[in-house]
């Protein structure tokens, strides 16, 4: 999996969790199966490597309950440390901005492409609070992650009705188990 550059990441519909079936970029191989349990005051997601859940690949976890600036601790399947990821609540408050660390490289900073994408997703987001209909968020959404200005991956979203991600890599030693909890992370946790 490590030599994969390009991932699809489509979300499941159901009722109480979160579901993610991850392929490789044709789309043909299914290359991890992710689950988040909704309401749940200490946010956890595992991934494991087929939809049976037979071998984890990876999870992560907050570390705190219910924070909007939490640290979310990546873990391989032995609990082995892969690296960790956090929103940046400050920055966050115009455009959505995530930091990625991995071991001892430097960290990685991920913010949404598009200002203008941002403040009227936000704006939509207001209205929603306000108004008894929930509104559906109309616009898609892209993150691109770099250190030092050179690209390291991006999670761009696709149109549709169902929500699914094309996720790339540019950065050969980024831990694609890392990339992959960070992407599940954006939809999972974005509007928090």
């Amino acid at each position: 999996m490590q030599q994969i550059s390009e991932f699809l990441m489509t979300q499941k519909i159901t009722a109480l969790v979160n579901r993610y079936v991850v392929t490789d970029g044709t789309g043909r191989d299914v290359v991890a199966f992710a689950e988040q349990k909704r309401m749940k005051l200490k946010e956890q997601v595992t991934l494991w490597t087929r939809e049976d859940r037979s071998t984890v690949l990876a999870g992560f976890k907050a570390r705190q309950v219910m924070d909007f600036g939490a640290t979310y601790d990546v873990s391989g399947p032995q609990g082995e440390p892969l690296g960790h990821f956090r929103k940046d609540a400050k920055a966050s408050l115009l455009r959505s901005t995530w930091h990625l660390a991995q071991g001892d490289t430097p960290p990685v900073r991920g913010t949404e492409r598009s200002a203008g994408v941002a403040l009227a997703r936000r704006a939509v987001e207001v209205a929603d609070a306000v108004l008894p209909i929930p509104l559906p968020v109309p616009f898609v959404y892209h993150f691109d992650f770099t250190r030092d200005a050179e690209p390291v991956m991006s999670v761009e979203r696709k149109k549709g009705i169902r929500d699914r991600y094309v996720v790339r890599i540019q950065d050969a030693g980024l831990d694609r188990r890392l990339a992959l909890c960070m992407a599940v992370a954006l939809d999972a946790l974005q509007s928090r």
